[in-house]
């Protein structure tokens, strides 16, 4: 039973990188700049998923999101 508890811990992750595998596929044709994209798409796939692992919701607050932005301009206010 390694793959249910393995699938019970890290769920999440497994299935963001498997959508976010599966959507990078789909716009995956040829060239640099869609490889690069669909890194992407994978790395965003896993931090959704490990969000959902953590226990906090699938996707960051705009109040997050907008903080984690802003947070290198802080130096030039």
């Amino acid at each position: 039973m390694f793959w249910k508890e393995v699938w019970e811990s890290h769920g999440g992750r497994i299935a963001g990188v498997a959508f976010g595998f599966i959507l990078g596929l789909i716009y995956l044709i040829s060239g640099f700049w869609d490889m690069l994209f669909f890194a992407l798409v994978v790395f965003i796939g896993y931090t959704l998923g490990r969000r959902k692992d953590e226990g906090r919701s699938g996707s960051p607050g705009w109040r997050e999101l907008l903080d984690r932005l802003s947070a290198g301009w802080r130096p030039f206010k």
